[in-house]
């Protein structure tokens, strides 16, 4: 972590639980110099961060927690985590939607950013189950057509699936599944709470397990967006197998170890957002 004074709370909160977890623990004055702040600021944020259930504070610092298989933190909790790996993700992940396809964005705050990021491909079908995706769209439509000039050409088609509403504004059950059971998607972009060899992609809420496994059914190309720390992370329902996804678009904090035993599965799916690309064909 560099120093700067003018880091936002958030992005300092997320350089720290990225800190606790590589390292399995950090120290106040530690954080003081790296994150070039005072002792106060410093025990301020592990004092949201422990009340977000995210770390545990000890006598001088702070560790990880370690969290159940069915935890899972609402958007806003996840939002402010690795978020300048999830805009250098979003942005190579963009790359692999064309315009005029039929693609699907299941729920997440990488998928978000994502959505941000697609804006601008013209033509495009985007069906989603998460309520902040689809105001992404609907926003920037609204905002297009302030002038009375109506959307502007090439804006994206979309729709919202519908359905019962999780703690991360994803849209799951039976009216979700029904929904994207009879539809096809050219590729899915897929964010997940977990992924690992031995589980596959995994999420903590089994409704949306079943949603996801439809995404999955549905869609020729299935490309994952997860940042790093979601390897290794294990929820209470599988979903996937590793063997189902073509590409996992992730950040340079992923260790080599990982690497290999992704390319392994996924060999020329692998591509890690700001070096050159190892993917080939996806």
């Amino acid at each position: 972590m560099s120093d700067n004074q003018n880091l936002l709370a958030e992005q300092r909160r997320a350089l720290i639980l990225d800190e606790v977890r590589r390292r399995g623990g950090v120290r106040v004055n530690e954080l003081t110099r790296k994150l070039n702040v005072s002792d106060m600021t410093v025990r301020r944020d592990l004092d949201a961060l422990a009340r977000l259930g995210m770390v545990e504070k000890v006598h001088g610092g702070a560790v990880p927690v370690a969290e159940a298989s069915t935890y899972e933190p609402g958007f806003e909790a996840k939002s402010g985590l690795e978020l300048s790996a999830k805009e250098d993700i979003a942005k190579a992940a963009a790359a692999m939607a064309a315009p005029g396809t039929a693609i699907a964005l299941a729920g997440g705050t990488t998928a978000f950013a994502l959505a941000q990021q697609l804006l601008e491909v013209p033509d495009l079908t985007v069906v989603t189950n998460s309520v902040r995706v689809a105001d992404v769209f609907y926003n920037a439509q609204r905002s297009a057509a302030g002038g009375g000039a109506g959307p502007r050409p090439g804006a994206a088609t979309v729709v919202l699936t519908g359905g019962v509403r999780t703690p991360s504004d994803t849209l799951v059950g039976p009216v979700a599944d029904a929904a994207v059971r009879s539809l096809h998607f050219d590729v899915l972009f897929l964010g997940v709470h977990g992924i690992s060899v031995e589980a596959g992609l995994s999420t903590p809420n089994l409704a949306e397990a079943e949603t996801n496994r439809q995404f999955v059914r549905s869609a020729r190309r299935v490309v994952v967006v997860a940042d790093h720390t979601k390897w290794g992370t294990v929820g209470l329902s599988s979903f996937a197998s590793l063997d189902d996804v073509d590409a996992l678009v992730t950040d340079p904090g992923l260790p080599e170890e990982a690497r290999a035993e992704i390319l392994e599965h996924l060999p020329g799916g692998l591509v890690v957002a700001g070096e050159a690309a190892v993917a080939a064909d996806i």
